[in-house]
């Protein structure tokens, strides 16, 4: 079976002692990509490094992330559309609204958010959202870019159902990690009844890692924990998730 995980983290400073081990013991399970998501200029160039070493299997993502969002945002977006111009990214990611720690740059957020989706709508590539205690403001912003073709996924999904069918209504994919595993955390009724076309798999790592490795350091190969689960409350079989699962991947990001 062949897996991908379309957001991890494996660039920051958790693996840096073991990045290649990591990637070795996911590549044992099945996973075959590892899409990276950008967070801010301070990252990129160990995010570019890694890409290189790894080519074909290791993605970049160019964006900033909503948490990175501060005083410096314009500078920041400068960088990011530097990059843009510079070379080709298979997303623009990930970005969105984040307003859990605060509303203090809630306008530069929003602003932030909206000049990214511009761009991915003029360069023709999909987008990768982070949302935390923003669903329906994110939802309602990118709306109007959806209905102008832009794609993407809604990175870490843990919403309503009420949520997921509008995400998907807008022709967008959801982000399954590890919250999926989690005993209250009420996800596998959420997606009864959005169909598994609708659906990519992602670790997140090192961050928010699926049972039994909640706690520890989440890592790609645990991405079979992840599917293992969604199979069951899907219904369906671990193979014939990974088949539809990377399909889906592979069709957003274009191989």
């Amino acid at each position: 079976m062949k897996w991908i995980d379309t957001h991890c983290h494996l660039y920051v400073e958790e693996f840096k002692d073991d990045v290649d081990a990591v990637i070795a013991r996911a590549q044992e399970q099945g996973v075959t990509q590892f899409y990276l998501p950008g967070i801010d200029s301070e990252s990129i160039p160990a995010m570019l490094a890694l890409e290189a070493n790894y080519p074909g299997v290791c993605k970049a993502m160019m964006g900033l992330h909503p948490c990175y969002v501060k005083e410096n945002v314009q500078q920041e977006l400068a960088i990011v559309e530097h990059w843009l111009e510079q070379r080709d990214f298979c997303a623009i990611g990930e970005i969105g609204l984040d307003f859990y720690w605060d509303t203090q740059f809630k306008k530069e957020q929003q602003e932030a958010f909206s000049i990214q989706m511009e761009w991915a709508v003029q360069k023709n590539l999909p987008i990768v959202i982070h949302t935390r205690n923003a669903m329906q403001e994110t939802i309602d912003m990118v709306k109007p870019f959806a209905a102008r073709g832009l794609k993407g996924i809604f990175h870490c999904f843990s919403g309503s159902y009420e949520s997921a069918q509008q995400i998907v209504n807008m022709g967008f994919l959801l982000g399954i990690g590890g919250v999926l595993t989690y005993k209250n955390a009420g996800l596998p009724k959420a997606l009864e009844k959005i169909g598994v076309e609708h659906l990519v798999l992602e670790t997140d790592a090192p961050y928010l890692s699926p049972v039994p490795f909640r706690g520890k350091r989440n890592e790609p190969g645990y991405l079979v924990h992840v599917a293992e689960a969604l199979a069951v409350a899907k219904g369906i079989t671990t193979a014939e998730l990974a088949e539809i699962t990377t399909a889906n991947a592979t069709a957003l990001f274009r191989g």
